[in-house]
């Protein structure tokens, strides 16, 4: 005897019961009598409400647009880059060393929010206007990478 000539005993399986597809088990198949949940493709969606405006549409927090593609950047404040040594150049490793930033996989942005007094070499990804403003006031420069 092989593997291959195995075979459960006659009636020990018994084949499911398909129900609406004529015979004694076809007319209603246990939809019940007409109306919408009776037809084929008649029942909608979880999120449906019985025509009420659902929930989704109603709290203004899950509406409106999303944009997947904008940048998201690390963020470095003025004040941060007082610590710096003056005449220093400010890299994304240098933040990194200082641990301002955690890790370099996004791109590091100066923010304009303190005050700076040092002459610096920015080299940084992005930097606000008033950020920028305020590195070439105090005799630095910001370089974009």
């Amino acid at each position: 005897m092989q593997s291959n000539d195995l075979r459960s005993n006659p009636g020990a399986r018994k084949d499911r019961r398909r129900v609406g597809r004529g015979g004694k088990l076809g007319a209603q198949a246990t939809r019940g009598h007409k109306g919408q949940s009776s037809r084929s493709g008649g029942t909608k969606g979880p999120s449906f409400e019985g025509g009420q405006t659902p929930w989704y549409r109603q709290l203004p927090k899950y509406r409106g647009f999303k944009n997947h593609f904008r940048t998201e950047y690390l963020e470095v404040s003025l004040k941060q880059l007082e610590q710096f040594d003056a005449d220093s150049t400010v890299t994304p490793e240098a933040l990194r060393e200082k641990g301002f930033v955690r890790h370099l996989r996004q791109p590091i942005k100066v923010l304009g929010s303190g005050t700076l007094t040092k002459k610096l070499t920015v080299q940084l990804h992005a930097a606000t206007a008033s950020a920028r403003e305020a590195i070439e006031k105090a005799g630095g420069k910001v370089e974009v990478i």
